[in-house]
């Protein structure tokens, strides 16, 4: 295993921690994080202002602030605090593992790669039975991960 794999495999176990831990629960609620623990809580908006030293309108712009998009991770953990909770940010694959994502971009490339081939191919009047293109898709597609290519990533 190269330096490099070896880097690679510790940031995809980081990933895979964050995974386990966190789980796919992705979902917004529908009235966003603020609001639903401050709610849960059984804290209003003017009671969570004095403890973090704002307005009660800096509440009601966070929650909406947070449904829009354009929170700032500064006031989530902030607010999560001053709420006696623990904010969490990471990004996790939709699917599966960190793995099953590198798999998946090679496959694509490995089946562009042998479309590209067939069709020159088919032009030739050569064309491969498609249990064969299916096995080179899979054999490209482990050297892809194997390799990882610096257009890995590029899906031209």
């Amino acid at each position: 295993m190269t330096v490099r794999e070896a880097v690679a495999k510790q940031y995809q176990a980081i990933v895979h921690r964050a995974t386990a831990s966190i789980g796919r629960q992705s979902s917004l609620p529908s009235e966003g994080w603020i609001a639903t623990v401050r709610k849960a809580l059984n804290m209003s908006g003017a009671q969570l202002a004095r403890r973090l030293g704002v307005t009660r309108a800096r509440i009601s712009q966070a929650e909406r602030a947070e449904l829009a998009g354009g929170v700032t991770l500064r006031t989530m953990q902030e607010t999560a605090e001053a709420m006696g909770c623990r904010f969490v940010y990471a990004i996790v694959p939709v699917e599966g593992d960190i793995e099953d994502v590198i798999t998946a971009q090679a496959r694509r490339k490995a089946e562009a790669l042998v479309r590209k081939a067939s069709t020159h191919m088919a032009l030739e009047g050569q064309s491969l039975p498609e249990e064969t293109n299916k096995a080179e898709v899979a054999r490209i597609a482990r050297e892809l991960v194997r390799t990882m290519p610096t257009d890995f990533w590029t899906d031209r």
